[in-house]
């Protein structure tokens, strides 16, 4: 996190009146001494006042823990408590003095860095927090343990967080996937309207006639519209085990948007060493959600082998892998069921993580072995999945990233 994102261009003093910003030389101090925290040889020399104090008590509870045993002069300790009141205050600070972004690294911090996981099972705490991705992550992590009169407010929190998500991405995905289905579609005698004029430019060049500049159309090339009926099948097939908690969530979200599709019949599955087919859930992705499991092992080629069982048209089915690929199963077994599949028509796609937080630590041998078989493994942000998912419809290159 970086505290000068946040540093007010001016201050308020104690009584409530307004003080001038510093110069720029004495704001860069100012900002260094944020981040530095106040030590002894910190060398800013510059004394907090005001809102600049508050804030620094504020990344203080959070980020002054030292060794044991090392001392300091003035500087940060970490803590916050083991009550929710002085959580909750801290809570209530961050959003006073930072923007929404940070508060949400700062929130993810806490958790990780000060054990707050249990605090997060209290209904005030929920309705303290800036709920985010990986918020509903540590939620689902600990469904498990929540007593009853929490659930409904972590309920809420998974909805109006899925609910931002379904707006942001879903119109997207069904407009691209909308237009990839009515080109995968390709028909030999098409109505005016459904010519793709480029392909059939591009068959029809040898008749070009150069003294009346055109090209004398002698096949038609088009694509039927978007129809009622089912036109391809998707699998997602993911891996909830706890390092794939934001994958988790995105998959969820697309989920219920592809099912909502009528063109496409979509089914999802979730495992760790254990399978959950939560397709009948998909009409309500919070339900989904709360019918994951984050954590446990992983056991990918049992996972493959009920998605393989359930495929019935294998040349109209992809199957989309999102795991980092840590094998607790059978490898080789693994490897030849994609194989098959792919022999039998199936177009397979493998994705590190369905995240914005790019490529996760992942098995580099099994994922060289998928790329080996035509499956390249990669990470995939929300963004581009509407992308991938149409370019696996129309059989074309994946539009795998240049960093995967």
């Amino acid at each position: 996190m970086t505290t000068h994102e946040a540093a007010p261009a001016a201050e308020t003093g104690a009584g409530g009146a307004a003080v001038a910003a510093p110069d720029g030389h004495g704001e860069r101090l100012r900002r260094w001494r944020l981040v530095l925290g106040g030590d002894a040889a910190d060398g800013t020399g510059v004394a907090l006042a005001g809102t600049d104090a508050a804030m620094d008590g504020a990344l203080a509870s959070l980020y002054g823990a030292r060794p044991a045993g090392q001392g300091r002069s003035g500087g940060r300790s970490a803590g916050l408590g083991a009550s929710a009141p002085s959580v909750a205050r801290w809570l209530g600070d961050i959003r006073t003095y930072f923007p929404s972004s940070v508060v949400q690294v700062m929130q993810r911090d806490a958790i990780d860095r000060l054990g707050l996981s249990a605090l997060l099972l209290e209904p005030e705490m929920l309705e303290a927090v800036e709920a985010d991705v990986h918020l509903v992550g540590t939620l689902l992590s600990l469904n498990k343990a929540m007593p009853e009169t929490t659930k409904e407010t972590a309920r809420a929190v998974v909805r109006k967080v899925v609910g931002e998500l379904e707006k942001r991405l879903a119109t997207r995905t069904r407009s691209t996937l909308t237009g990839a289905l009515d080109r995968s579609a390709r028909i030999g005698r098409p109505r005016h309207r459904d010519i793709d004029w480029d392909r059939t430019i591009r068959a029809n060049l040898r008749n070009y006639l150069p003294e009346h500049r055109t090209v004398v159309p002698e096949r038609l090339i088009g694509y039927g519209r978007a129809s009622r009926s089912v036109k391809k099948e998707v699998v997602l097939c993911i891996d909830q085990s706890g390092s794939m908690a934001a994958s988790v969530v995105y998959a969820s979200v697309f989920g219920a948007v592809l099912a909502s599709m009528r063109s496409i019949a979509t089914r999802l599955v979730v495992f760790d060493t254990a399978v959950a087919d939560l397709t009948d859930q998909l009409d309500d992705p919070v339900d989904v959600l709360f019918g994951t499991r984050l954590g446990g092992g992983t056991d990918i080629n049992r996972a493959l082998a009920y998605c393989q069982s359930r495929i019935t048209r294998p040349a109209d089915t992809v199957v989309v892998l999102i795991s980092d690929l840590y094998e607790g199963g059978i490898r080789d077994e693994m490897l030849k069921r994609v194989a098959a599949m792919q022999a039998a028509g199936v177009r397979f796609v493998t994705l590190l993580a369905l995240s914005d937080e790019g490529a996760p630590a992942y098995d580099r041998e099994h994922a060289a072995a998928l790329a080996a078989l035509g499956s390249p493994a990669f990470a995939c942000t929300p963004d581009l999945f509407p992308e991938v998912m149409a370019a696996a419809i129309e059989r074309r290159p994946l539009p795998v990233p240049a960093t995967a």
